[in-house]
């Protein structure tokens, strides 16, 4: 039944498909020869037949396209966007094979506006029709109908995780119907009101009880011993397998699925900055940083003359901090302190009425004009204008050990304001608190995100009550 369900679907998407083509096709002759949307000079008008006539070239071109790139296979699991990409790259294959064999053959003038409008008109058709029948799938599923039925190996955290998303996402239409453990003491127990049904060795009992269509394997760590064996037993009973790694116990930020070449590669973390998203944001804090100290370079002169003025001492004040990837670099600031306030105290943070501030130290500190000068450091890439804030190498082996995720803010670049200290956690306040929310900025990131704190930052973040 399941088989005929599937030749069912498919035969429905192939039919859609050659439908869509073929009224691309002709919209596309229409609308440039007898609508003319751009007002282009016509040189003539070709006759119909003469587009017609390669109709059935194209939906033969697309059929070895559509093989290629696998558009029918099950994609029950897979992201609506993951599809939409291979149906593009499907498409755009087809046409320029097409417009390759049409330019060959000679047979007349084909417009160029003309296949544009193909390209465009079959994209947006595939895409609308895709989503719609997913729509139309989802609803039936949540509704009981063209279900599938899992089991799942292993009873930890994976297992109930991959049960979790299952629930969540009822548009799949995964049904499952008992676990596996690794103990047979766990049989007759449940998870979330399922059943754990037998352990691993009771494979063969359970398929010849049960209709399965999925197997999900889901081992932690520790029973990868009993991988091998499950594998081999299960292989050739059912046509779907999907194992979770038990890496994924371990994924950090925005980890996922990586390929080299055909091996597929988990990533547990990886920066945001990376490809085109690296040079956008380089390129903003470029921008908008030469923007903000061309005008706070008057306010900047008038603090470092008020400093000099007031207190013995250099203007301004470096200090070593870590910024991506553990790098260090020397911070630039306005000196707010006296020269060698932390000879006796060694590395600590400023406290209320800290003595170790100059006259206008304080002022310089609570408006948060003392950071004024990292705009050098943006300019020379060390920093960016918004990211979690660089710490001093003390702090950081301090708190790496002691803060679960610490290391994880140095996936990407130190800023001169952030998420955290924008919503309030900054100076001395709690540590985990501005953990959070570092590790959602980075997990959240985008340019749209990086203009909303620096708003935020002028809006509520110079003025600090833990500002000291």
């Amino acid at each position: 039944m399941l088989k005929k369900h599937a030749r069912f679907f498919k035969s429905l998407y192939i039919i859609s498909d050659l439908l869509i083509l073929a009224l691309a096709w002709i919209l596309s002759y229409w609308l440039r020869f007898y609508f003319n949307l751009f007002m282009t000079p016509l040189l003539g008008t070709p006759p119909f037949l003469n587009y017609l006539e390669f109709l059935f070239p194209l939906w033969v071109i697309w059929g070895f396209a559509s093989h290629t790139f696998k558009l029918y296979r099950p994609r029950r699991m897979e992201h609506v966007v993951k599809e939409f990409f291979d149906i593009v790259k499907a498409l755009v294959s087809t046409f320029f094979i097409l417009m390759t064999i049409i330019y060959l053959l000679k047979r007349f003038e084909f417009s160029r506006l003309a296949f544009f409008y193909f390209l465009v008109m079959a994209i947006i058709g595939f895409i609308v029709a895709r989503f719609s029948a997913r729509k139309i799938l989802g609803t039936l599923r949540k509704k009981g109908y063209n279900q599938r039925f899992a089991l799942i190996a292993g009873t930890g955290k994976l297992g109930q995780k991959v049960l979790e998303e299952i629930e969540f996402n009822q548009e799949l239409g995964i049904r499952v119907i008992g676990f596996l453990g690794r103990q047979r003491k766990e049989i007759g127990k449940k998870i979330k009101d399922i059943p754990i049904l037998g352990a691993y060795e009771d494979i063969d009992r359970i398929l010849g009880d049960r209709k399965i269509d999925i197997f999900f394997v889901a081992l932690s760590i520790n029973e990868y011993d009993s991988f091998e064996r499950l594998i081999k037993d299960i292989q050739g009973y059912l046509s779907e397998i999907k194992v979770v790694p038990a890496s994924y116990e371990f994924l950090g930020l925005r980890g996922g699925m990586d390929a080299l070449g055909d091996l597929p590669i988990m990533s547990l973390q990886d920066s945001p900055l990376y490809g085109w998203d690296r040079v956008f944001k380089r390129a903003f804090d470029l921008m908008f940083g030469l923007f903000v100290f061309i005008v706070m370079s008057p306010i900047m002169l008038i603090i470092g003359l008020l400093i000099k003025l007031t207190s013995q001492g250099p203007i301004l004040y470096r200090q070593e901090r870590i910024s991506m990837d553990g790098h260090s670099f020397p911070m630039i600031k306005f000196r707010t302190m006296r020269v060698g306030a932390e000879k006796d105290t060694g590395p600590v943070w400023a406290k209320e009425n800290d003595p170790r501030r100059t006259k206008i130290g304080a002022f310089l500190r609570k408006m948060s004009l003392d950071e004024l000068p990292q705009l050098f450091n943006v300019l020379k890439g060390e920093m960016s204008l918004v990211g979690p804030r660089p710490e001093r190498p003390d702090f950081v082996k301090e708190f790496k050990d002691r803060i679960p995720q610490y290391m994880l803010r140095h996936t990407t670049k130190t800023g001169m304001t952030g998420w955290a200290q924008v919503n309030g956690w900054r100076g001395n306040t709690s540590l985990e608190k501005r953990i959070e929310h570092d590790l959602y900025y980075i997990q959240h990131w985008s340019i749209s995100f990086d203009m909303r704190i620096l708003l935020m930052t002028l809006w509520r973040g110079l003025f600090s009550k833990s500002a000291y």
